[in-house]
This record gives C-alpha cells, structure tokens and sequence, in this order.
C-alpha cells in the first residue's frame, strides 16, 4: 500500500512539475528564452555551414534560364575557389547570420505559445495542434524573415558586390524592382517552412511526451506539455 500510494504522489509530483514547466514555456519570459537560444544556436551553425549554402545556391542557379551541361559540387567548388578565392565562400554572411537569428528565434520562440492558445481555444493537446502550431510559426517566421533570404541570396550570387555590402544592395533592389520585390517567393517558402516545421516540433514533442510518460508511468494519453 506504502509503495503503490508512493509511486501515486511521485506521478501526481512529477506531473505537476512539467505542467509547470508547460506554461512556463508559453509566458513572455518563457518564449523569450527560446526565441535567444534557439536563434543563436541556429546562427552557430549557420555560421560554420555558410560555404556549403553559397555552393548550393551556386549550384541551383548555373544556367538559369539556358541551356548546357551542369557541373557538380566539387568540380563548383574547385571553380569557386580558384576564380573567387576563399573568402567568397562567406558572401552574404551578414545576412545570413540576421536571418539565422530572427527565423531560428522566432521558429521556436512562436511555436509554445501558439499551441498554448490553441489548448485553450479547443481544450486538446493531440498531435494536430502540434501541427498546426509548428505550421503557423514557420510560415510567419518564414514570411517575416523573406527579405533578408533574399538579400543573401542575391550577395552569394555575385562576388562583385561584396564591396558594396548589404545595406547597399537592399537599397538598390529596393529602388529598382521597388519593395515588393524583397517578398519574391514567399508563399513557395512559407509553406516549406509551415511543413518542415509542423513535421519537426510536432514529432519532437510527442517523442518527448512519450518520455515523460514513461518516466511517470501513465498512459500515453496523458499530456505533458
């Protein structure tokens, strides 16, 4: 009896603290939290993966528009290196970096308190919340962030704006094709972003439910988030 009544208050304990911990998550100071690691782990990496991206822009654009034999990554690369030099690896880091910053902190920053509210309005926790709340933060981080994609884009393409800079070049994009212009594929990118994002938050919180479940002994059904 000791032991069973035990294990109960353990559970009830433990469930306890992680619906604490759940609308901890979904408060300013909680949503500011990840917004700050989220976004700055992503600029990390991004950081440090910068050469990769410039080759793969590099690759999707060649022949734009005409037609011809395309090259591959390494003989790219070589090519890159050779007529451009190392530091073209690094075009349009600036940008990079600030998109890194907003679209990673805002990614995760949304998605607790979306699902939060979404609880609340429809008292559900299932999977389909989940969902829809990783889709609403990737698409609006996505269509938020647009601009700045395009901006870097636009500096990895072309090694001979390197001097002009970033700010510079958003000007000129600006004056010539006008500020429409900065929101160029956003819909295609959103809803990228609303599908890698619902796929990615959603599966990671019921991975972790089930952990927690575990820990705690209950059924699955039982939420913890």
């Amino acid at each position: 009896m000791d032991d069973n009544s035990s294990s109960r208050n353990s559970s009830l304990s433990g469930a306890i603290k992680v619906n604490e911990m759940r609308i901890l998550a979904a408060s300013p100071s909680g949503a500011l939290y990840h917004f700050g690691t989220s976004g700055i782990s992503i600029a990390v990496a991004t950081g440090i993966t910068h050469p990769l991206d410039v080759v793969k822009v590099r690759l999707q654009m060649q022949l734009v528009g005409q037609r011809g034999p395309l090259i591959g990554m390494r003989p790219l690369f070589a090519q890159v290196m050779k007529n451009e030099g190392p530091e073209s690896l690094y075009l349009g880091l600036t940008p990079a970096l600030n998109r890194s910053l907003l679209y990673g902190g805002l990614r995760l920053g949304l998605y607790e308190p979306s699902k939060y509210v979404c609880d609340w309005a429809f008292v559900s926790k299932n999977i389909l919340i989940k969902i829809a709340s990783g889709a609403f933060s990737g698409a609006i981080s996505t269509a938020l962030t647009n601009p700045v994609e395009i901006l870097k884009v636009q500096l990895q393409m072309n090694s001979d704006l390197r001097q002009r800079g970033s700010i510079a070049e958003m000007r000129r994009i600006i004056s010539k094709e006008g500020i429409r212009a900065l929101w160029k594929g956003v819909g295609p990118a959103s809803f990228r972003a609303a599908a890698l994002t619902s796929s990615q938050l959603a599966t990671y919180d019921e991975s972790k439910l089930l952990k927690y479940n575990c820990w705690l002994g209950e059924h699955p059904n039982y939420s913890t988030h």
